[in-house]
């Protein structure tokens, strides 16, 4: 009976690892999870959503901080099959890689070589892409470099945000699952080499990534406060506070770049580059997300005021960016 290990921390993983765990004549031989972490409010510690999977689940569970060389003898002594990675968060360095009989694969939530890295989630909603995906690829040195065993697509809402995206991606990869990995398990799966002239990457988010420029054009604008709802968010300063963007869409309207054109129960509606934005949901510090309806009222605009841009940090790039630390 096939073995197979499962590795992984982000939510986004779950249905891609139950449809393993679901494969007939499949025993999964182990999980490796990000370390507990303190989360919320009150920072209690708690696992991430594979963890706690696994735990409910009865697998084994491993949680190294750090994969080393002890990790790599320890997953050689399981006699596994296959690793098949989704999300996880860590580098897996030769002496890992090898501990299986074929090597590790990885679910990808791009359409490779489009959008190798961190958060390709994230950069096709931001760039404003019609299509994405998901490709499953056999994992190599060179981060998201490995040929591609499958592909599958989707399209890409209007007015898609990240949450819905990443769920859908998720559910992508798991419908996958039945139709392309016993092929792989069987060795009967002929990878193809991706074309290295049509890459491009992603990298981590950080805090400054919630700059809002609103030299840009709208339609730009309106991509990026989508592709990074929730965390880091998108934020400018009005009156010396500072306001958490919830929901926007580009909208018409001309004038200089960051001067509110009208405030009203539908929203705020600021002047781009082109066009305008109308944002709709505005969040203070220590508040609560309102709508523009029960936003204004204790933090008015006024039409004519200027709104302040920041430099956005680009989120793609065709050549990879610089190593950084984790956000």
């Amino acid at each position: 009976m096939p073995k197979v290990v499962l590795l992984g921390s982000d939510e986004i993983a779950l249905p891609a690892f139950r449809a393993v765990k679901s494969l007939p004549s499949v025993t999964v031989a182990a999980v490796y999870s990000q370390p507990d972490r303190p989360s919320g409010r009150g920072q209690e510690i708690r696992p991430n959503p594979v963890a706690a999977w696994a735990r409910a689940e009865g697998l084994p569970l491993l949680q190294p901080e750090r994969l080393g060389p002890e990790d790599a003898a320890s997953l050689a002594s399981l006699g596994a099959d296959l690793g098949v990675v989704m999300a996880y968060g860590q580098l897996l360095k030769d002496d890992f890689l090898s501990a299986t009989a074929r090597g590790f694969v990885n679910f990808h939530g791009s359409l490779l070589p489009s959008l190798r890295g961190a958060t390709p989630v994230e950069a096709a909603i931001a760039l404003g892409l019609p299509l994405t995906g998901v490709t499953l690829q056999q994992v190599v040195r060179r981060l998201d470099a490995g040929p591609v065993h499958a592909r599958a697509s989707l399209s890409v809402g209007p007015e898609e945000g990240r949450a819905s995206l990443r769920e859908r991606i998720g559910v992508l990869a798991g419908e996958m699952v039945p139709s392309s990995l016993p092929a792989v398990l069987a060795g009967a799966s002929s990878p193809v080499v991706q074309d290295e002239s049509a890459v491009s990457h992603t990298r981590r988010l950080a805090k400054p990534d919630s700059a809002m420029d609103f030299n840009v054009p709208s339609r730009v604008l309106a991509c990026r406060v989508r592709a990074l709802e929730g965390w880091p968010g998108s934020v400018f300063v009005h009156r010396g506070e500072t306001v958490k963007v919830g929901s926007a869409r580009a909208a018409e309207g001309a004038g200089e770049p960051g001067l509110v054109l009208e405030a009203g129960r539908s929203g705020v509606l600021v002047a781009c580059g082109e066009g305008a934005l109308l944002v709709i949901r505005m969040q203070l510090p220590g508040g609560r997300m309102l709508a523009a309806a029960d936003f204004l009222p204790g933090h008015p605009f006024v039409p004519g005021e200027r709104i302040d841009s920041r430099l956005m940090p680009p989120l793609v790039s065709v050549a990879p960016f610089p190593r950084a630390g984790r956000a």
